[in-house]
């Protein structure tokens, strides 16, 4: 019975050929869409889920609030961790580390001489033995109790133990010698197997945490409860039973002890708990390595809507396409009905038919993954390939998609064509006017729906491309073009050596300036400080972001003074400027009464206001604009930023950039050089919004042609069955213009409605997207009337394709063939 079933099916499969091509067409791009989506959320949903305890896991994080203005930090001040140790109970672990960028590993398994050199090395950190009892690795070499306990060692995971020293075996490699930046020697204590499952902690080189606070090593801000830098970082682990909030509170209550509290102050530092499984998906602290993968929980959230709509629209589709043909199988149905066959039966059959085109579907769509792995290039991490779509959860998945989506599609037409009573089909009295008009307002209600989801869409990608523009476009408050910046080796204490490197830049002809600073005016990078000022009435204080400079950088990168002067050239902190909001955060009005006052911070240091810039964006436009100020010669600063001459072409660039690798080069020899243009990185600061764009403008595209897809098969099916009525029409005299109107107008009447019902529904989304923005675009009126005359003109293309050819054809065949 089962055999007769699909032999049944693929005949009607065959017999509408095209009808049956147009829903495997729509539904393989919903279903291959669907699969190359759930592997990129299953991806990123495995984050994390193999640690044990993990849901006791957190991550120690800052939030600050200036006077109103909210700040982020992911990194906590150095004596942090110390203190939560010595003062508090209710942790099983208290692990602070210390995140490092970018370094030199040497490495030699017989002497000093002859190492093997390993440049840009990343995904190093300064850590303790307890890191070891946060995250369980598997010990190949060496104790967990005492590889991280003194000062000078170093553990390995075993890939970088592998590619440092290549090989030998695990045990010999334990006590040979390691470099960092040739300035810390250390010695191989421990080897640890690389952490089988997807995670945040991707740490490759462990130093031990006394090697950064041993004397020869120590840094100026470990006992500063004032400073945050985000590379400073701390992960604790909850005893069982000890609340979230309780234990925020007490690091509350910690930090006002040891840092002191104003309970009048309107600037407030606040410590919250991060749960580990928020790392991988949080766009407010971002993971501890840069350049990690990380994704939005608003990005798989659009994911996922994108896979469900494109399925609903193929189901839609379907529905539409088998409950306009059902007239012309109602014959079919009135004899196998007579003949004995029961609605069961005849379910049965429309199912089969539905699942032979679903299994098409799905066939095709493991041939348009490839494509598609294309279309979401973005969205998908390193390491996911094509072929990972047979691994056995995929497949499964694919198996209940085939499923899932035959019962939907199926499950209405089903019961349709098998409730035709045999003998009034038989008698030519096919179902009853109310009922066809039911199924009439039923495909209209559905094909207005897709109009309705590709127009959102529509306007959607109209806007973000729209805010990109303007956040791409706006002026941040400096000089953004013709400038290369590059960062000099952190561990070099030798600071005529930078003086030497911009002295030689200089030199080269085609470079207007050359400014040594401790970073560019807008980045990712956050250091920040505590910082007082009284007025003998009151006392200012809050937390300010910080870059030091030279006396370049402000004309470097044509910030505007609004009063004052420039940063004096000086050894040592001995002026600030600082910028409006900051301005009048203090109880300023006007800039020229802030010159002359000092600031303190950091409970030592002291300096006079010297000058007040115009406010420029210190981060991306997601966030509001920070108090800042601009001190001079700070110790940490490692970034060299190159201004062009005017005029500079592609082959004078070239030139320069030789000459500056050569320079480079020439004063640390050992060292890559690894530049940067400006501009590059403030695009990159929008590189999520730059995805959710791409991702609105494929998922519109695939969302009009599945809608175009059904229309198209929509209007054959009124073509054909209007036949007769456009024969006599044209013998009575109308044009074929006029009967193009006539059979266009029902489905331009539900793209106009489509667009009424979808402009509300995109301007509340637009604003709750813009809301992500602390500066945004307006919303404005031509988004909505592009948005609508888009898909009306893609829309009236489609019909004159078939509505023109049925119009044209010669009256006489129409009314034989009927």
């Amino acid at each position: 019975m089962l055999k007769n079933y699909f032999r049944a099916a693929w005949r009607n499969l065959q017999h509408n050929k095209v009808f049956s091509g147009i829903n495997i067409i729509g539904l393989s791009i919903g279903i291959s869409a669907s699969l190359v989506i759930y592997l990129i959320v299953s991806y990123h949903m495995s984050f994390d889920r193999g640690h044990r305890d993990g849901d006791r896991i957190y991550r120690v994080v800052t939030d600050y609030d200036f006077s109103g203005t909210a700040m982020h930090n992911k990194g906590v001040t150095f004596p942090m961790g110390g203190a939560i140790q010595k003062d508090l109970t209710g942790f099983d672990a208290v692990v602070p580390f210390f995140i490092i960028n970018n370094g030199k590993i040497s490495v030699d398994t017989a002497g000093r001489s002859g190492a093997g050199v390993f440049k840009a090395q990343d995904h190093m950190m300064y850590a303790g033995a307890n890191y070891f009892q946060l995250i369980a690795y598997d010990w190949l070499a060496g104790s967990p109790a005492a590889a991280l306990s003194q000062p000078f060692q170093v553990v390995l995971t075993e890939s970088r133990a592998r590619l440092y020293f290549p090989g030998l075996s695990q045990d010999a490699i334990i006590g040979r010698k390691l470099y960092f930046d040739d300035s810390v020697g250390t010695t191989v204590t421990g080897i640890v197997k690389d952490l089988p499952y997807h995670t945040a902690f991707s740490g490759k080189v462990f130093f031990s945490w006394t090697t950064f606070t041993s004397t020869s090593l120590k840094q100026p801000q470990l006992d500063n409860w004032g400073g945050t830098t985000s590379n400073s970082q701390l992960f604790v682990k909850l005893s069982p039973g000890h609340s979230v909030a309780q234990t925020e509170a007490n690091i509350n209550a910690l930090y006002r002890k040891y840092a002191g509290y104003d309970p009048k102050s309107t600037n407030k530092t606040s410590y919250l708990l991060q749960p580990l499984s928020d790392l991988h998906f949080s766009t407010t602290y971002r993971n501890f390595f840069d350049g990690d993968p990380s994704v939005s929980k608003s990005t798989i959230r659009g994911l996922l809507i994108v896979a469900v709509l494109l399925l609903l629209l193929a189901c839609i589709n379907f529905i539409n396409l088998t409950t306009a043909q059902s007239v012309r199988r109602a014959k079919e149905i009135g004899i196998r009905k007579t003949i004995g066959g029961s609605r069961g039966q005849l379910v049965l059959q429309f199912f089969g038919e539905t699942f032979l085109l679903t299994l098409a579907a799905v066939i095709l769509s493991i041939l348009f993954a490839p494509l598609l792995f294309k279309v979401f290039a973005d969205f998908i991490p390193k390491g996911l390939q094509v072929d990972h779509l047979m691994q056995p959860h995929i497949l499964i998945f694919a198996f209940i998609l085939l499923i899932g989506v035959s019962l939907l599609s199926g499950f209405y037409p089903a019961l349709i064509l098998s409730s035709y009573r045999p003998i009034m089909v038989l008698k030519s009295h096919l179902p009853s006017d109310s009922g066809a008009d039911r199924r009439q307002w039923l495909r209209k209600t559905l094909t207005l729906g897709q109009f309705v989801i590709a127009q959102v869409f529509i306007i959607g990608a109209l806007l973000v491309g729209k805010q990109i523009n303007y956040v791409l476009n706006k002026d941040l408050g400096f000089r953004k073009d013709a400038i290369v910046y590059f960062e000099t080796n952190r561990q070099d204490t030798v600071r005529n050596h930078r003086s030497m490197l911009m002295q030689k830049l200089r030199a080269i002809p085609g470079i207007a300036m050359v400014s040594l600073s401790s970073d560019i005016p807008s980045s990712n990078g956050v250091w920040s400080s505590d910082m007082k000022y009284s007025d003998g009435k009151k006392e200012y204080k809050g937390v300010v972001q910080l870059k030091g400079a030279d006396t370049n950088y402000m004309r470097l990168y044509q910030m505007k003074l609004l009063a004052g002067r420039e940063l004096p050239a000086s050894d040592t902190v001995n002026a600030l400027i600082i910028n409006e909001t900051y301005l009048h955060t203090l109880g300023f009005k006007f800039p020229q009464e802030a010159i002359g006052k000092t600031i303190k911070w950091n409970n030592e240091q002291i300096a006079p206001v010297v000058g007040v810039v115009a406010d420029f964006y210190q981060e991306s436009l997601n966030k509001p604009i920070s108090p800042l100020a601009i001190c001079s010669q700070l110790s940490n600063e490692y970034t060299i930023s190159v201004a062009l001459a005017p005029g500079s072409t592609g082959e004078s660039l070239k030139t320069i950039i030789a000459r500056m690798k050569k320079a480079w080069t020439e004063v640390y020899p050992e060292d890559n050089f690894d530049y940067r243009f400006q501009d590059e990185t403030l695009v990159e600061f929008y590189q999520g919004e730059q995805d959710t764009a791409k991702l609105l403008n494929w998922a519109t595209g695939l969302m009009i042609f599945i809608s175009c897809l059904g229309l198209l098969g929509l209007v054959i099916h009124v073509t054909n069955q209007r036949t007769k009525e456009i024969g006599i029409r044209k013998i009575l005299g109308a044009t074929v213009s006029q009967l193009v109107v006539l059979l266009s107008t029902d489905f331009l009447k539900l793209v106009c409605w489509g667009f009424l019902i979808a402009a509300p529904l995109a301007w509340w989304g637009g604003h709750a997207w813009l809301e992500n923005f602390a500066y945004r675009t307006g919303f404005s009126w031509w988004i909505f009337i592009a948005g609508g005359l888009r898909m009306a003109g893609i829309a009236i293309v489609i019909l004159l394709l078939r509505t023109v050819k049925a119009a044209a054809a010669n009256p006489v065949d129409n009314l034989r063939t009927e």
